[in-house]
């Protein structure tokens, strides 16, 4: 049934706003240049990767040594619109489509985070990745990797689909309010570093 909503929803969502889109498709062309989509590789379900699709919001902008500056110095205005809105998240619903993530889910993070996740914290990837999820609408990246993972297990243990829906429509609210957006003193959510090395830090 959550295949069949999810293929069903994204559909709708991409014929009724492929107008926008192509319109900030544009504007990203224009702003930010080529690639007009940002792909990376992602863990998805039991940690098989695949490419993750965004509107492009950073620009390539590196030091003299040739390394990417900073995600706040190559986040542009433009681009923290995109985000605020989550306009960027737009083209995940081809992502959806092809199966490699759902509507909600626990958000697919980096591929170098798998090795750093405890047990607990792997159960994540039991589960297809999503869209929105319910770390999303309880604090997104105002809130520490720890309490993201354990909303993400919390969700995981308790997932059925009225909780679906409830999460999508409180995902609406909290893009309507850009709730969440930042981490304090980052433009976007800070590296995982895992939790022993972090713990060893302090």
């Amino acid at each position: 049934m959550k295949r069949l909503f999810d293929l069903i929803v994204s559909l709708i969502l991409l014929i009724c706003f492929s107008p926008i889109f192509v319109t900030f498709a544009v504007l990203v062309k224009v702003k930010l240049g080529s690639p007009i989509i940002f792909k990376q590789q992602r863990p998805g379900l039991y940690g098989k990767p695949f490419y993750l699709y965004k509107l492009r919001t950073m620009t390539d902008e590196r030091n003299h040594k040739g390394q990417l500056l900073s995600d706040d110095k190559r986040l542009t205005p433009f681009g923290q619109f995109l985000r605020k809105y989550s306009i960027d998240e737009y083209p995940q619903l081809i992502n959806v489509i092809k199966g490699d993530i759902s509507l909600v889910g626990p958000r697919p993070l980096l591929m170098d985070y798998l090795p750093l996740y405890t047990k607990e914290q792997s159960m994540r990837h039991h589960v297809r990745p999503g869209i929105t999820g319910w770390a999303q609408i309880n604090g997104r990246n105002s809130i520490s990797w720890e309490e993201k993972f354990s909303l993400d297990i919390w969700y995981i243990n308790n997932q059925n689909f009225l909780l679906d829906l409830k999460i999508l429509l409180l995902t609406i609210n909290k893009v309507i309010t850009k709730e969440g957006i930042k981490h304090e003193n980052h433009a976007t959510m800070p590296t995982f570093k895992g939790v022993e090395e972090r713990n060893e830090g302090k």
